[in-house]
C-alpha cells in the first residue's frame, strides 16, 4: 500500500540548489534510512514530507487519511507546561478517543454513542495509554513528571518529542537524527521498539548499526541522484560497491574504503557459548584480538607527529565529586603509548568531567594528575567551535596552522585536510556562517587535527556529522599513531576505532574492559545469561507438589519455566546461524526479504519466550 509519492520536487536557497527533480514513493511496512552529505537537504526533504515546508517544484501526494508525524532535531515544546501535560498537549488520536470514550460515560443512556467510543478504544488499545507513555518516559530517563519543558536540557527536550511520536502512533513516522542524545541503553531499547512496533519509519540517522538492524531499504542521495536498496545497511555497503565498480572504475580509493567496511562487517564477533567455564576463555580470546584488531589496518597516511615520552598521563587515586554526587573515587590508571580507549556509559555518569580532569580543565578534589613534558592534547568538545563574524573557512583553520607533518619530509596542507573532509577549494571560500551545523562540526574537527596533538580526546565527535564525513573520519583515526580518547554513543564507530574501554556504571564504579562494544555486549550478554541458567537449575531435587506449593507455580507452569531456556537457546541458535547467512549468502532481494522476515520472527519469539521467562522466574520467588 503506497503512503505518499514524491514528484519531481526541487528546492534552493537563493543561488544554492540543495536538489532537484527527486522522485520516490514510501509505502507501508517500509523502514527506510536515508543517507547524503551534510548540506545536500536531508532535513529540507523531512521537512517536505511532514507538510512544514513546500518544494520550490513538484509535489508530494499524501494517501487519504493517513496520518504522519515528524521528529526534528530541535523540537518547539512549549515551556510552560510540564513534562506530562506535554504529553496531554498533543495533537494524539489516541488522546481524543479517549476524551470521547470519557464523554459518552458521562450519558449512559446514549448506548449507541458509548458503543461507539467503546469500539474505538478497542480499536486503537488506548486502555494502557498512561502505563505506556509512563514507560516510554522511564526508559528515555524522564521520570519527573511534573518537570517545566522550560527546565529540560536539549537532549531531554528531544527525548519528550520523541516520546509523544512514538505515543502517537502514526501511519508514517519522519525521524531525524532520533539517536541524537540517547544513550547506548536508550539507542539499543528504541532498536527493539521498532522492531516490534509495526510502523513505517523514513529517517536520517548516523547511526549505522541503528541503520543495520531497524532499516530494510537504504536510499541515498548522491550527486543529485536517487540511489535505493532494498535491505540494510550491510546490503547497502556490498550493492553500492558493486554499483561504483560497474560505473567508475577509476574510483580505486572509494571502493577500498567500501570493501573495508563490508570486511568489517562480516567480521562481526559472533555470540559466544555461555557456560561459565568458557566465559574466561572467552574473555582471553577478546582480550588477544582487541591486541591484534588495527595490525589488520594499512596506513595511508604515516602521521610524523611529536614523540611520545615514557611517561604520558598518570592518575594517582584522583577523586573528584559534584555536591553529594561523585565521580571518581581513588581512581589510578596510566594511560601507554598507542592506547586507543572508548567511553561508555550513561547520560549523567561523569564522562565529560573524566575528560576535562585529563586535560586540565578541571582540577581532582584529591589525588595526582601528571602529564608528561611530551603530551600535546587535542580535545574535541562538545562545544562546538566559536564563529567570527566575516571569517572564510580557510582562515579559521589556518589559525590553527599551516600543515599536518607526514614522515619522510612530507605534509598535509591546510587545503588538503579540508579537501580530505569534504571542503571543496570552492568551499574553502565560503564564510563561516553560511555553513550548515554538520559542515560546522567537519570544520571544527580539522582545527582541532591541524595542530597535530599526540594525544586526541574527541568527546561525542560523531554527532550531526554524515555516514560520508564518519568515513572519512574513521579512516583518519585508524591512520593516527598517537594515544586516541572518545566518549560515543555511534557504537559503529567505537568498534572500528577503540581496542579497549572504559565502562562509567555511575556512583563512581568505573570498569575497563578489553575490547570493543560489540565484543563488551557479547560478554554482558554471556554473564546475563549464565545467570539465568545457574538460576533455573534447582538446588536441590522436589517434587512438583512441594513445588508448586512453595514457589507459587503450578504443574504446568512449572514444566514451562523448564523448558523455557532450552527453548531460547534453540532459538539463539536460529539466529546466529541466519544472520551469519546474511553476510555470506548470495541471496535476491526476494529471498533476502523472506529471509529478513524469518529473522524478525526468530527475534520475536525469542523477546516473548525471555519475558514469559523473567515473568515464571519472579513469580516463583515470591
Amino acid at each position: 500500500m503506497n503512503y505518499l509519492s514524491v514528484e519531481n520536487i526541487s528546492k534552493s536557497f537563493g543561488e544554492l540548489v540543495l536538489f532537484e527533480n527527486l522522485s520516490f514513493g514510501i509505502n507501508e511496512g517500509q523502514k527506510i534510512g536515508f543517507v547524503a552529505k551534510n548540506g545536500t537537504g536531508k532535513t529540507s526533504i523531512l521537512k517536505i514530507l511532514a507538510g512544514e515546508d513546500a518544494p520550490d517544484t513538484g509535489n508530494v501526494i499524501y494517501r487519504k487519511n493517513i496520518v504522519v508525524t515528524y521528529l526534528a532535531q530541535e523540537p518547539n515544546l512549549n515551556k510552560n507546561l510540564t513534562v506530562e501535560e506535554t504529553i496531554f498537549d498533543s495533537e494524539n488520536e489516541i488522546l481524543k478517543v479517549i476524551e470521547r470514550y470519557e464523554s459518552a460515560l458521562k450519558n449512559p443512556m446514549d448506548t449507541e454513542s458509548y458503543q461507539t467510543a467503546f469500539d474505538a478504544m478497542e480499536a486503537h488499545q488506548a486502555w494502557d495509554f498512561e502505563t505506556l507513555y509512563k514507560q516510554i518516559l522511564s526508559k528515555l530517563k524522564l521520570e519527573d513528571l511534573n518537570q517545566k519543558v522550560s527546565t529540560l536540557s536539549g537532549g531531554q527536550k528531544k527525548r519528550l518529542a520523541l516520546t509523544n511520536a512514538l505515543l502517537s502512533k502514526p501511519d508514517l513516522l519522519i525521524l531525524d537524527e532520533p539517536t541524537n542524545h540517547l544513550d547506548l541503553e536508550m539507542i539499543e531499547w528504541l532498536e527493539e521498539f521498532f522492531a516490534k512496533e509495526n510502523i513505517t519509519l523514513f529517517m536520517v540517522t548516523h547511526d549505522r548499526y541503528f541503520l543495520e538492524r531497524v532499516c530494510n531499504e537504504i536510499v541515498e542521495l548522491e550527486d543529485g541522484k536517487l540511489y535505493s536498496y532494498k535491505g540494510n545497511y550491510s546490503y547497502y555497503l556490498e550493492k553500492k560497491e558493486a554499483r561504483i565498480e560497474s560505473e567508475m572504475a577509476e574510483t580505486g580509493k572509494a571502493k577500498q574504503l567500501f570493501k573495508k567496511e563490508l570486511d568489517w562487517m562480516r567480521r562481526q564477533p559472533k555470540a559466544r557459548t555461555t557456560k561459565s567455564k568458557s566465559r574466561i576463555q572467552d574473555f582471553q580470546e577478546i582480550k588477544e584480538k582487541a591486541g591484534k584488531r588495527r595490525s589488520n589496518h594499512q596506513i595511508e597516511l604515516e602521521i610524523n607527529m611529536e614523540r611520545l615520552g615514557s611517561k604520558i598521563v598518570e592518575f594517582h587515586n584522583v577523586s573528584k565529586s559534584f555536591d553529594n554526587f561523585q565521580i571518581l573515587n581513588k581512581f589510578n590508571y596510566n594511560f601507554l603509548k598507542g592506547e586507543r580507549i572508548g567511553v561508555i556509559g550513561k547520560n549523567g555518569t561523569g564522562k565529560s568531567t573524566f575528560l576535562n580532569l585529563l586535560t586540565g580543565n578541571l582540577q581532582p578534589d584529591s589525588g595526582k594528575i601528571i602529564t608528561g613534558e611530551t603530551i600535546q592534547f587535542g580535545y574535541y568538545t562538545q562545544a562546538g567551535i566559536k564563529i567570527k563574524q566575516g571569517q572564510k573557512v580557510i582562515d579559521v583553520i589556518r589559525e590553527f596552522g599551516d600543515y599536518i607533518p607526514l614522515k619522510k619530509g612530507r605534509q598535509i596542507s591546510a587545503q588538503q585536510l579540508l579537501e580530505r573532509f569534504l571542503f571543496d577549494r570552492k568551499k574553502q571560500y565560503d564564510y563561516v556562517e553560511k555553513l550548515s551545523g554538520g559542515e560546522r562540526k567537519r570544520l571544527y574537527l580539522c582545527t582541532v587535527l591541524i595542530q597535530n596533538p599526540n594525544f586526541l580526546i574527541l568527546d561525542e565527535p560523531t554527532n550531526d556529522l554524515d555516514i560520508v564525513t564518519l568515513n572519512v573520519l574513521e579512516s583518519f583515526l585508524l591512520d593516527f599513531p598517537g594515544c586516541l580518547l572518545v566518549v560515543s554513543h555511534d557504537r559503529y564507530f567505537m568498534d572500528k576505532i577503540v581496542d579497549h574501554l572504559f565502562i562509567f556504571r555511575g556512583n563512581a564504579v568505573i570498569d575497563d574492559f578489553p575490547g570493543n562494544y560489540s565484543d563488551f555486549r557479547t560478554y554482558e550478554s554471556s554473564i546475563e545469561t549464565e545467570k539465568r541458567e545457574q538460576k533455573s537449575e534447582p538446588t536441590e531435587k522436589k517434587s512438583w507438589k512441594k513445588d508448586s506449593n512453595s514457589k507459587k507455580l503450578s504443574f504446568n507452569e512449572q514444566k514451562e519455566f523448564n523448558n523455557l531456556d532450552q527453548q531460547i537457546k534453540k532459538l539463539e541458535v536460529q539466529r546466529d546461524e541466519l544472520q551469519k547467512k546474511f553476510a555470506e549468502a548470495d541471496w535476491s532481494v526476494d529471498e533476502i526479504n523472506q529471509k529478513s522476515e524469518e529473522l524478525q520472527e526468530i527475534i520475536n519469539k525469542i523477546e516473548v519466550k525471555t519475558e514469559r521467562w523473567f515473568e515464571l522466574s519472579l513469580k516463583s520467588e515470591e
